[in-house]
């Protein structure tokens, strides 16, 4: 039995006794352990001997970090049957602990069930894709209140899932979902006059996009943004922010995203009053529409022809003058015929409303009060409106309180017929994406 001189000579360095050092290596055991170990200055006693020479693994990891060394051969500890670290040849390589090889390869195994566990499959990834697809489409046209908890239980699953654990590839693939599905609850908060619900729910979206890398999700969400930005007036930032959805990052992404962007940009910069630059961009939106492809998801996360000749209408109605105006009137009932054409299902009600209210605004312009009285009559046959049509109306209601026609009596009768419908809830049973 040789002594333990390493050990001996590390105790003495700081001046403690046995006890001391016992009590320190107790502290230290029941703090990454757990356990209250009974050691006392008799047992250091017995290692500083070499009675002692290979501690438990709990005892030596103790003693390396009270000591503060790196390896437990720094405090001359080796296992029986094997060279103290004073006896071994100067060339001899320190003896390899077959308890310590079977902790690592514990390790490894305890890494692999790890990495292999996931709460999700492929089944469980394709029935929430199946069911934004179809909440999606239902969007334009089934009412809002039968959506709501549609939404609101399919956000719930998924964010329950994100809570545990899957797949790298599947973690990306479910925040996608999180994504589109936080984004129908944007307009859902946009539908119903929300605004500040509604950008919470647009920043999700964005932070969804960043994390899963998706392009066109995020894309989405900055066409998203501009729309609410529009509609509280900030023309500038409603610009600023579709510009920035087709020009940052990796680009929109494939469908129709960018002509989406495009159309939003233009309206907005046309709005602010740069007419130059909402017609230059305006041609691009069409450039755009000519190389689409095919989306990634329909309904309202798609821009048909009908929206896009829509926007175009409210883009050359805000520019204004007589040829630019003309040009509104066919933009506008191309819009009208495109909708009526397509699928009743694909058909948005809002959309609809708004190319009728452009049309009556574009009357107005041209002095045709009861051509612009018809198209407003198409309008007032809806129950309710979404908060972005009441805006509509009445702006609409401003302006016939406005010269010429304020002394009209039939101008007089539209803005008291618009005073009725829009002192109505601004809730829609037909909802649509806020245009």
């Amino acid at each position: 039995m040789m002594a333990n001189e390493a050990l001996r000579r590390h105790r003495n360095s700081q001046r403690w006794t046995q006890t001391q050092v016992a009590e320190r290596v107790c502290a230290q055991v029941q703090a990454a352990t757990g356990r209250d170990p009974e050691l006392d200055a008799n047992w250091v006693s017995r290692l500083e001997r070499g009675a002692i020479t290979w501690p438990s693994g709990d005892y030596r990891a103790a003693l390396c970090a009270v000591f503060q060394v790196a390896s437990e051969e720094e405090l001359g500890l080796y296992p029986k049957g094997s060279a103290a670290p004073d006896e071994r040849p100067a060339e001899e390589a320190p003896s390899v602990d077959v308890r310590s090889l079977a902790t690592d390869t514990e390790l490894s195994g305890r890494l692999a069930r790890h990495a292999a566990e996931t709460n999700v499959n492929t089944l469980v990834l394709e029935q929430f894709d199946a069911d934004v697809e179809r909440l999606a489409r239902d969007f334009v046209s089934r009412p809002l209140p039968l959506l709501i908890p549609e939404i609101r239980t399919a956000r719930g699953a998924v964010f329950r899932l994100l809570e545990g654990r899957q797949y790298p590839s599947q973690t990306r693939h479910l925040y996608v979902v999180a994504g589109w599905l936080s984004g129908l609850a944007a307009h859902v908060s946009l539908d119903l006059g929300d605004r500040s619900a509604a950008a919470t729910h647009a920043r999700t979206v964005v932070q969804c996009a960043e994390i899963s890398e998706h392009s066109s999700l995020r894309a989405w969400a900055r066409s998203f943004q501009s729309l609410a930005a529009y509609w509280a007036g900030d023309y500038r930032r409603a610009g600023d922010l579709a510009q920035a959805g087709h020009s940052e990052g990796r680009g929109p992404g494939a469908g129709t995203i960018k002509a989406r962007l495009l159309s939003l940009e233009a309206r907005a910069r046309a709005a602010e009053g740069d007419d130059r630059s909402a017609l230059r961009v305006l041609a691009l939106a069409h450039e755009a529409r000519s190389a689409a492809g095919p989306d990634e998801l329909p309904g309202v996360f798609s821009f048909p022809e009908a929206k896009q000749w829509a926007y175009a209408g409210t883009t050359l109605l805000a520019v204004g003058g007589d040829e630019q105006t003309r040009h509104a009137i066919g933009a506008s009932n191309r819009a009208v015929e495109l909708y009526h054409a397509g699928p009743e299902g694909d058909r948005s009600p809002g959309d609809l409303q708004a190319a009728h209210l452009d049309l009556a605004t574009a009357y107005l312009a041209s002095g045709q009060v009861e051509r612009a009285g018809a198209k407003l009559s198409e309008v007032f046959t809806a129950e309710v409106f979404t908060a972005s049509i009441t805006i509509r109306l009445r702006n609409l209601a401003a302006l016939l309180g406005s010269e010429p026609y304020r002394g009209a009596q039939s101008a007089v009768d539209l803005r008291a017929h618009i005073h009725e419908v829009t002192v109505r809830p601004a809730l829609a049973s037909n909802p649509t994406e806020p245009r």
